[in-house]
């Protein structure tokens, strides 16, 4: 599992639009979330370039910080920046803009890899019956495929600590269940489509548990808190 990012989700007014180059990715927009923050948005699609893009401006402005910015939120596709409106000056949406773009093309660098041990299916995993049935697979086979594959986390959010993690073998993808649980344990391990993740706390979901991790994902005590 490799380190992401958090998301966040607003209404947006467009600052500054993109478009896409001749011969390379596409330009980054600019829109405002309210009144403290500004989004610089990548892409359209959950995809590896995108957000090493993000990740590489989050990097860059935590290196050269502008003034005024108090926090940096990564999500799959977008950085949101927030800031403080008493510091950050007017000019800082057009600042963004211009420190995005000359960062255009930067290969993805860095991250760490985690080893998560899961048990899979029983009390742990009560839905991977229903996941084999659904790819057409035998419940080892399940096992078999999703942890053949080394995984990206692109992001953080729904609750502290929840990695949405890419790359699973596009086999298993299978929807979310039509009534969500109330309650999901730490540590356990679901599908909802394409994507699989890690719930880090007891919480509702409505995600496939095909297993569960005994490590925990987030402690508030830990520095830093987050497993991932």
């Amino acid at each position: 599992v490799y380190h992401g990012e958090r998301e966040t989700r607003t209404s947006r007014s467009i600052l500054f639009e993109g478009g896409r180059t001749v011969d390379g990715p596409t330009k980054p927009r600019v829109l405002f979330a309210g009144d403290r923050c500004v989004v610089v948005e990548f892409g359209t699609a959950i995809d590896r370039a995108v957000n090493a893009r993000v990740q590489q401006l989050r990097r860059d402005l935590e290196a050269r910080p502008l003034g005024g910015i108090t926090e940096l939120v990564p999500t799959y596709r977008s950085l949101a920046v927030y800031f403080d409106p008493r510091r950050a000056g007017e000019e800082l949406p057009e600042l963004l803009a211009s420190r995005a773009a000359s960062l255009e093309g930067s290969a993805e660098t860095g991250g760490r890899c985690v080893v998560i041990p899961v048990g899979y299916g029983g009390e742990w995993g009560p839905d991977l019956p229903e996941v084999a049935r659904h790819a057409g697979l035998s419940e080892s086979e399940v096992v078999s495929r999703h942890t053949g594959r080394d995984y990206y986390c692109y992001m953080l959010g729904f609750t502290p600590g929840f990695a949405y993690l890419g790359g699973m073998d596009e086999t298993l993808a299978t929807p979310r269940l039509a009534n969500p649980r109330t309650k999901i344990p730490a540590g356990s391990v679901g599908i909802a489509g394409a994507q699989t993740g890690i719930y880090p706390i007891d919480s509702p979901g409505g995600w496939r548990l095909i297993g569960r991790t005994p490590l925990r994902l987030f402690d508030p005590d830990r520095t830093p808190p987050t497993l991932l």
